[in-house]
């Protein structure tokens, strides 16, 4: 039976270090899930950029690396294609149509990966085939229209049960179900991810990345400024792979380093 430790909640100044946090609490003896878990992150600087902590980011795309697994800027892409974006220039309209156009595409290349779609898919072309419902630009146009309407209508949802509620044994997409957008202040933008499960070790870092650069987005579109990322998750779990596992113990050696150096730079400050 799996060993869960009791429900979580984590804050962090920094994404690196939430998600560090999270990993550590996971890999304490006995362990193998948090449920639930609530994690919020802050410390975006003025374009929204996350604060990273590179020995983290380099330890973890190692890992990947050394099992064969999608580094984190792949499984960031899934949730928000940072690339296409640059490549519009500013313009939302023509990065939806960019990735609506191009996502066919990336399907057939990588179909392993991508043949029930992505997550970032499902945001803008929910239905697929590039003629599906855009949420995203939905939000954004009544945001335009009437930006003091009711909270309630800033959502979009990934998960669709006509298509995503089947008994296969293991279906690792989609289990981030829904994101949702709140103000803070003025000016401010917080963003909300609401996740069934998550794999803390394999996707967690690429999914916290990918979540905090669609909330840049939205912010800029918004005219605000991202100030937090809460992550609920129903469970956090390890993955299929052991606590002893020789790259496992490399990385989570660097992570829980980081971790000490962070929390000695708190108590001396």
């Amino acid at each position: 039976m799996t060993k869960s430790a009791k429900p979580e909640t984590i804050t962090a100044a920094n994404l690196s270090l939430g998600w560090a946090s999270v990993l550590d609490r996971l890999a304490c003896p006995g362990v193998e899930s948090i449920s639930p878990l609530s994690l919020s992150i802050t410390g975006f600087d003025e374009q929204g950029i996350a604060a990273e902590v590179p020995a983290i980011r380099a330890a973890i795309d190692t890992l990947l690396a050394a099992k064969d697994k999608r580094d984190v800027e792949n499984v960031a892409w899934t949730i928000f294609p940072e690339r296409y974006w640059r490549m519009a220039e500013g313009d939302r309209t023509i990065f939806f149509e960019m990735f609506r156009e191009a996502f066919p595409r990336v399907q057939n290349f990588n179909a392993q990966n991508n043949k029930r779609g992505s997550y970032f898919q499902r945001l803008v072309d929910f239905e697929g085939g590039g003629v599906g419902f855009n949420q995203l630009a939905w939000i954004l146009n009544e945001h335009d229209r009437n930006p003091s309407g009711r909270r309630s209508k800033w959502q979009a949802t990934t998960f669709d049960p006509y298509r995503d509620m089947l008994t296969t044994a293991q279906l690792e997409f989609p289990c981030l179900q829904q994101v949702s957008f709140t103000f803070a202040g003025d000016a401010g933008l917080v963003v909300n991810a609401f996740y069934a499960t998550q794999q803390i070790v394999h996707k967690g870092y690429g999914n916290y990345l990918g979540l905090a650069r669609l909330g840049t987005f939205m912010a800029s579109q918004m005219k605000r400024r991202l100030e937090r990322l809460n992550i609920f998750v129903g469970i956090a779990k390890m993955d299929k792979i052991g606590k002893t596992d020789s790259d496992f113990a490399a990385m989570l050696a660097t992570v829980r380093a980081e971790l000490r150096a962070a929390q000695d730079l708190v108590q001396a400050a």
